[in-house]
């Protein structure tokens, strides 16, 4: 990136006077021309400066103009302290800023200040590079001196940039906060401020208070966006909208507020009235294709999707969020019954975030049809095009075989994919699992030790391994000691829980086995959760109550192998 700013002439500095361009006191970069600048800038004479010190502010002009902004930064910063001038702080401060510069930056801007201690931007200035700095209490010493001049504060970034600090830190800032409130009770910037800090402690009812004195006319967008904020995280989502609306009422052309209010009425599901929302934003904004895109998803969320289709193909043809339109479009046209545009638009997926679920709705697609070779080829030829999604594009097809009850396929393609990647967990652990599918146990095991002894604290593994050995096995003692290694690393995983509650069962301890057993299945609504609970209800003579569990699993899972086969086992018919 080509990067300049404004040049001093040589004759002017060697007259001993100094001409800087004036710098935008919001942090722009200044980037004018030179014979632009000499034109149009008003001169500033400071005091005479030494030969040595003219010698090397030249140089440093000097350098900007040849794109060595390190050799300017420095002989900036060296004057700065040299000579205590304001002009050459703030340039030195500028060029800092503009780089990214933090400690040139900070120490200029405390030049600056202390030699301009009524220029606003300079107190300003030295604020922020403070806080910057994590120095809060200095910092706001400088900015109550911009307070009581009337300039605009950066009390909010002092709140945020306090966000990431420990708890000590912040409570010394919101001391500072308090102290100044004291001072000036009415002052907006400093409630806003003061409000930001408080959110970020965790105390949303305080800070939702603070804003609440606020009077309703001239509030600053900032902080009505702020307080529909901590509405929303009090779950006051209807006084956020009126807040909104009020706030759209006075500035109907703010984009951030609008936009703010159409995710809450997502949020709300009101989904009609987001999408006109949107749609009214869009046609204020028609090259923001981040709306574009909004709308589209709102369409897709209220099923109106034909009209997604057509922000989406905009987005297409626009070149924007082009994988991400691509794979909607393919969601869209799925809904409509279209699979043959569907199954296209799935192939239009580039590398990214949505490139493995379009492999896997494509693969998905193409086995529901019995294009099983089709499908197998595509996944090829993009493990071939892909190789960094090799791995994962192996399990896609493996799942999608397994889906279909080709146990044996799937198996021959996890052998290939282990070939290739001999020691990847994903893969041996799908490998395990078709191995228990082919009564192999002793794969089976073989696979899940090894990533054990790789990641031991790998819970989906133990519990594995240890409900196999509980339901194919009399290892039961062993089964346990690992089910409950799991269970104490993801206590709330039902699948844990219907393990565990197993193993209790093939260890005789019935009501332990039930209580484990209801609680995975109200957690988790399993036709396997189900078959394990009522047999361990039948076991226990209740054979009504078993029945109904049953009974309401079938309906959900009619063609479960395992709720019949416990039926067959237990009452002689695969039916109630």
């Amino acid at each position: 990136m080509n990067r300049s700013f404004a040049l001093l002439t040589a004759a002017t500095l060697l007259s001993g006077c100094q001409m800087f361009t004036p710098s935008a006191s919001d942090g722009t970069p200044p980037v004018e021309d030179p014979a632009v600048a000499a034109a149009q800038a008003k001169p500033q004479v400071y005091r005479d400066f030494s030969q040595d010190t003219l010698l090397s502010l030249l140089t440093a002009e000097l350098a900007g103009q040849r794109n060595r902004f390190d050799i300017a930064l420095e002989n900036y910063v060296q004057q700065a302290n040299v000579t205590q001038d304001a002009g050459v702080a703030e340039r030195g401060f500028r060029i800092a800023e503009y780089l990214g510069a933090e400690q040139p930056a900070l120490e200029t801007s405390l030049i600056w200040a202390k030699t301009a201690p009524e220029n606003i931007d300079a107190q300003r200035a030295a604020a922020v590079q403070l806080a910057r700095a994590g120095r809060y209490d200095e910092s706001m010493s400088f900015m109550e001196q911009v307070l009581q001049r009337q300039g605009d504060t950066h009390f909010d970034f002092l709140a945020l940039s306090a966000a990431e600090t420990d708890p000590d830190t912040r409570a010394g800032l919101l001391q500072s906060f308090n102290r100044l409130q004291v001072k000036y009770p009415d002052n907006s910037q400093l409630q806003f401020g003061k409000a930001l800090l408080l959110q970020q402690d965790g105390r949303p009812q305080e800070a939702l208070e603070l804003l609440e004195q606020q009077p309703s006319k001239n509030r600053p967008i900032a902080s009505i966006l702020l307080h529909a904020r901590l509405l929303q995280s009090l779950e006051r989502n209807a006084d956020a909208l009126s807040l909104l609306e009020k706030g759209i009422a006075r500035h109907p052309d703010d984009k951030r507020l609008r936009l703010t209010y159409a995710r809450l009425l997502v949020a709300e599901n009101r989904l009609d009235e987001a999408k006109g929302e949107f749609a009214s934003l869009l046609q204020q904004h028609p090259n923001d294709d981040d709306l574009r895109f909004s709308l589209a998803l709102v369409c897709l969320e209220a099923e109106a999707w034909k009209e997604a289709i057509v922000y989406l193909e905009e987005l297409v043809e626009r070149g924007s969020h082009s994988d991400a339109a691509h794979f909607n479009l393919a969601r869209a046209y799925e809904e409509l019954g279209d699979t043959s545009s569907a199954l296209q638009e799935y192939a239009l997926v580039g590398p990214g975030n949505d490139y493995l679920p379009a492999q896997a709705r494509q693969a998905d697609l193409l086995f529901k049809q019995q294009r099983d070779a089709e499908a197998s080829k595509r996944l090829r030829q993009a493990r071939d095009a892909q190789p960094d999604y090799a791995i994962q594009l192996y399990l896609i097809e493996a799942e999608a075989w397994s889906k279909q009850d080709n146990t044996e396929q799937a198996w021959k393609l996890m052998q290939q994919a282990l070939e290739q990647f001999p020691e990847d967990l994903n893969l041996l652990y799908t490998r395990a699992m078709l191995a228990e599918k082919r009564d192999n146990l002793a794969l089976l095991e073989q696979d899940l030790r090894f990533i054990l002894e790789r990641e031991p604290d790998n819970a989906m593994a133990l519990n594995a391994l240890g409900y196999t050995l509980a339901d194919r096995t009399t290892r039961f003692s062993e089964a346990k000691v690992l089910i409950e290694q799991a269970y104490q690393l993801n206590p709330q995983d039902p699948a844990i829980l219907d393990s565990l509650g197993w193993v209790n069962y093939r260890l005789g301890n019935l009501n332990e086995a039930e209580r484990l057993l209801r609680q995975a299945l109200e957690a988790f609504p399993d036709h396997e959760v189900a078959a394990h609970l009522g047999e361990v209800l039948w076991a226990q003579g209740k054979q009504n109550e078993a029945r109904a569990i049953w009974r309401e699993a079938l309906k959900q899972q009619p063609n479960s192998d395992i709720l019949r086969s416990t039926l067959l086992r237990l009452t002689g018919a695969e039916t109630l």
